[in-house]
């Protein structure tokens, strides 16, 4: 477990300071510690409570609310069998047990190798392609105990360039210029009125 390096606290700041609070910063800062070990570490999650201004526990409290993000060690390959409705349809508990079984490991654990950890996972948006698989939230449609057989030697054989390693977000890092105000617009304007909203219709019935 460590806390952010020193290249990805540059990059944290960065992202601090595109927010008006820096709280609001705190999805893409637990994004960049995952990135960097593979899953939220303690350390991690106490350097960013220190770098926003709140406790480690609100920084767990939001990255838990998320199944993406993991707060035990993973493998280098996180491999997750929807099992809902249209998936089940078309052979997705079948290719759970097929998976279990030749993996050596039950939904939840990882491989001896430490390559491979199996999720069963509920609908993944992507039912005209069941039964789906992702690795590392990346897509592997239409999936059969064949072709799941060969994604696992591809991976273990590094074989898939289109999946990086646990925790990449995006192989491309955003940068936003420092005139910039959260990413949408220019930097913040002075403390002013708030700008009132469009009225309400007459007879609309909103309380007075």
């Amino acid at each position: 477990m460590s806390k952010l390096s020193a290249q990805r606290l540059e990059v944290a700041r960065e992202i601090i300071a595109r927010y008006p609070d820096p709280r609001s910063a705190l999805i893409p800062l637990i994004h960049l510690a995952q990135e960097q070990d593979g899953y939220v570490a303690e350390d991690a999650m106490e350097h960013i409570a220190e770098l926003v201004g709140c406790t480690p526990a609100e920084v767990y409290g939001t990255g838990s609310f998320y199944e993406m993000f993991k707060f035990h060690p993973v493998g280098r390959y996180v491999v997750s069998i929807c099992t809902n409705i249209s998936c089940l349809l078309l052979g997705a508990d079948e290719l759970l047990e097929h998976a279990e079984r030749t993996l050596g490991v039950r939904a939840g654990a990882t491989t001896a190798d430490g390559t491979i950890t199996l999720e069963d996972v509920e609908c993944i948006a992507a039912c005209t392609l069941a039964p789906c698989v992702q690795v590392n939230y990346r897509y592997f449609p239409n999936q059969t105990p064949g072709s799941f057989d060969q994604l696992v030697e591809d991976l273990r054989s590094e074989r898939v360039e289109d999946v990086p390693p646990h925790g990449t977000l995006a192989r491309v890092r955003q940068h936003v210029d420092p005139d910039r105000w959260a990413g949408t617009g220019t930097a913040p304007p002075p403390t002013a009125e708030r700008v009132p909203g469009p009225a309400l219709p007459s007879g609309s019935g909103a309380a007075r």
